[in-house]
């Protein structure tokens, strides 16, 4: 019998900008006094959603309850930039090019089967497909060290055979509206999406399919016995027969894993809906995602009316927390940061404001494996998203259900094959450490 009590649950700061502008979902039901099922995922983002839909397409008799801490879309699912990519994102890389041209190509081949499962949902549930687009990212530069860094990636995708094109100072200013960007390299294969749009969608399909879902709940104590696993809040409990843990970085908080795991918070903003005359003043397209060619750097996204309004999304700024949580004197600095990134790139639109701010969480590993795999008997991890949640979580969410089932994949065995997360320095050398390489990074990154 093996006892897990959580020693922190999930606490946010600033509101989830993408589901803010999106209408008001009407709240589900907490959990309340005893239930059962077959299998219970802890965590309702893309890994704890996408693990209820494979579990449902290998078995559909499968009783199964998921619990989240917050409502649908508005933990770290509706705090993310919303690129579900396909391709290498090594964010402790100089270029995003990962551990060797051959990892690389399996991992985008397990990255596109993700993107393939989320555009099937989409379908299956009638999401609306302004939610879900596949329209490419560009990597924006706006240094010389920038343009290096894509022409270093654009030659890494080479080798790969992978489609790519380079962008100069003139077509940048056509896509974005801004003179800063001195180049870009686009690559096809990403989704853009609107996060707390897609994850409501998701949720509503799953639970028209008989899955159940409890939100507010966060989880204090897991417990093993002879009948399978009891998961217990603060109204009640599940007693289910196999469990999922889905709730990324929040694995440490039940003692798994513990001084392995690195804790980012970055942060966000996202402008009021821009009036015609800004629209107009700006120019460019509509739409478009850019990631900074330096992973520190500062990424940007233009969205339209099928994803909440006219907007400007801009996110910058990370710091180490091992306990998980900003502060308000922490969002507030950024946001200032990111006001002047912001007039850098869109002098134009100077006197348009930031309707939304909000921290959010990442969590990475040293040597960025995830953690897929069988933790205990009939306990079941999908966590260690290395600052990719959307794809990745999409993926370790499809492994821990199949492995919940007994069954073996290409995503499985990528997963069994990794390595444990790589040790950390000791507490606080590890904090002191992180945010001094940080700072250091994001000034040489501070053009980008």
């Amino acid at each position: 019998m093996a006892r897990h009590d959580a020693i922190r649950t999930p606490v946010f700061n600033g509101p989830a900008g993408w589901s803010a502008i999106l209408p008001p979902a009407a709240p589900r039901a907490r959990l309340q006094g005893a239930a059962g099922c077959d299998i219970a995922i802890v965590g309702a983002g893309f890994a704890g959603l996408s693990a209820a839909r494979r579990l449902k397409q290998i078995d559909p008799g499968l009783d199964v309850a998921i619990l989240d801490a917050a409502r649908i879309s508005e933990g770290g699912t509706g705090r993310n930039s919303g690129f579900m990519i396909d391709l290498p994102h090594e964010l402790t890389s100089s270029d995003y090019a990962g551990a060797g041209d051959g990892h690389d190509r399996q991992l985008t081949r397990l990255n596109r089967h993700a993107i393939d499962f989320a555009d099937a949902a989409v379908e299956e549930y009638d999401i609306p497909r302004g939610w879900f687009q596949r329209a490419g990212k560009i990597n924006a530069a706006a240094s010389a060290a920038g343009i290096a860094g894509n022409v270093s990636y654009a030659a890494h995708l080479r080798r790969m055979g992978e489609a790519h094109e380079l962008y100069d100072a003139r077509q940048m200013k056509e896509i974005t509206g801004s003179d800063h960007y001195q180049g870009g390299l686009y690559t096809p294969g990403t989704a853009m999406i609107q996060p707390a749009g897609y994850v409501q969608g998701l949720a509503a399909g799953l639970e028209r399919a008989g899955v159940r879902i409890y939100e507010n709940a966060p989880v204090l104590r897991l417990e093993s016995g002879a009948q399978g696993w009891r998961v217990a809040t603060a109204q009640g409990e599940i007693l289910a027969q196999r469990l999922i843990l889905a709730n990324n970085g929040h694995l440490e908080s039940f003692g798994f894993k513990r001084g392995r795991l690195m804790h980012i918070m970055l942060n966000a903003c996202m402008t009021e809906e821009l009036p015609p005359e800004a629209i107009r003043a700006l120019g460019g397209q509509e739409c478009w995602g850019a990631t900074p060619a330096d992973p520190m750097g500062t990424t940007v996204r233009r969205i339209g009316p099928a994803q909440g309004g006219h907007r400007i999304v801009i996110r910058q700024g990370g710091y180490y927390r091992p306990g998980m949580r900003t502060s308000a004197r922490d969002l507030s600095r950024l946001v200032a940061i990111m006001r002047r990134k912001f007039d850098v790139r869109f002098p134009m639109l100077k006197g348009i404001g930031f309707e939304h701010a909000w921290s959010g969480h990442l969590c990475l590993s040293r040597n960025a494996v995830s953690v897929m795999r069988e933790l205990e008997p009939g306990l079941y991890a999908a966590c260690v998203q290395n600052g990719l949640g959307t794809a990745r979580g999409t993926l370790t969410g499809i492994g821990a259900a199949e492995l919940a089932c007994g069954r073996k994949s290409a995503v499985t065995e990528f997963f069994a094959a990794e390595a444990e997360p790589a040790r950390l320095p000791p507490h606080p050398f590890d904090t002191i450490g992180a945010n001094a390489y940080m700072r250091w990074k994001e000034w040489k990154a501070r053009q980008d």
